[in-house]
């Protein structure tokens, strides 16, 4: 089955070099054991826009869909036979970068 991760961040800086050597370790971990699908960071959420064509116009909007503390900062999708993996895998994740992470399954 494939998870989504997501991590969530509260500051407006980006992993320290300390952190990011352990999400190299942490990916270089889910590829050996088979669990990497993909993965990545986002830019901040300034950079975003949003497009809603619901009724036949497309109205584009600058900047984040939400206006929050916290925000998508990257994530990971991958292969785990259960849940409970899914969330041994993600706790790893979490310690790694030292930020929360969200777990869902696709569907």
């Amino acid at each position: 089955m494939r998870y989504l991760m997501s991590v969530v961040h509260d500051r407006p800086t980006l992993a320290t070099p300390d952190e990011q050597a352990a999400i190299d370790v942490f990916n270089d971990r889910l590829q050996t054991e088979g669990h990497w699908v993909f993965a990545g960071g986002l830019a901040a959420p300034e950079t975003a826009t949003v497009i809603d064509n619901r009724d036949g116009e497309a109205l584009v909007t600058d900047g984040p869909f939400l206006e929050s503390k916290e925000y998508l900062a990257g994530f990971w999708i991958i292969e785990a036979p259960d849940l409970d993996v899914a969330l041994r895998l993600a706790a790893d994740g979490s310690r790694a970068c030292n930020r929360k992470i969200e777990v869902r399954p696709f569907l």
